[in-house]
């Protein structure tokens, strides 16, 4: 049987995690998907599938303990060693300071810092039994440093980066491969397309990330030889600055 990879936080066909999925899958494992809409998990699960994947999915709220637990749980019982481990759900919201409600700085912090939290816990006591593999983490530009009307967003992602960083260190000496990856720019995906179509079209061409691009800097962590791992990877367009 094939070795196993979860990949948490997949939504839409032109999205980052559905990009994972489909980069893994194709690297031969099978691809269990993970997020909240259940008709789009079956979407992706489709487009896989047609494309000669293996491919499972579960319905997960991260922010709750319970099923992020049940996850790994029925994971285990699975046949196929877990190997692969790609968190990326995430929220972002602009605010003003004095416009930001406790609510919502909550939401943001829970669904990306306290939900990474739980998948780790989860995660690296199962990668380091089975002898190893790989916990890859999706970051932002507010990972390094908060930008204007993004406090709420900077905090949760700078809290991720700070959950990773611990479990590298912690987890890296018993074989689980840690890696950070900070998306440094636009994703030219159906978000930014769908919300935001004039900001898109003035980044003109290569002005934005392609998903797949930086899904296959996921699979390059995962399959990196272990003398010489990764910890933090930072990406962006070539025109980018910073």
């Amino acid at each position: 049987m094939p070795d196993i990879a979860l990949v948490i936080g997949v939504g839409p066909e032109r999205g980052l995690g559905a990009a994972i999925a489909r980069r893994y899958a194709a690297g031969g494992l099978h691809v269990v998907i993970a997020g909240r809409t259940v008709e789009r998990l079956e979407e992706r699960a489709a487009e896989i599938q047609a494309a000669g994947g293996i491919v499972s999915i579960a319905q997960l709220d991260v922010r709750k303990e319970d099923e992020v637990e049940q996850v790994f749980t029925d994971i285990d019982a699975m046949e196929g060693t877990l190997r692969a481990v790609a968190f990326n759900p995430g929220a972002n919201v602009k605010h003003p300071l004095a416009e930001t409600e406790a609510w919502l700085f909550e939401h943001l912090w829970r669904v990306s810092c306290f939900g990474g939290f739980l998948v780790a816990r989860a995660a690296t006591p199962r990668l380091t039994a089975n002898g190893g593999g790989s916990l890859i983490f999706s970051g932002a530009t507010g990972s390094l440093r908060g930008a204007e009307g993004h406090a709420a967003f900077a905090a949760a992602k700078a809290g991720l980066r700070m959950v990773a960083e611990s479990t590298a260190r912690e987890y890296g000496p018993q074989g689980v491969h840690v890696g950070h990856v900070i998306v440094d720019g636009l994703i030219d995906g159906d978000k930014i397309r769908g919300a935001f179509p004039e900001a898109a079209d003035r980044r003109g061409e290569d002005g934005m990330l392609d998903p797949d691009s930086i899904a296959e800097a996921f699979w390059q962590l995962h399959v990196q030889p272990r003398d010489a791992w990764t910890f933090e990877m930072d990406l962006r367009p070539w025109a980018e600055k910073f």
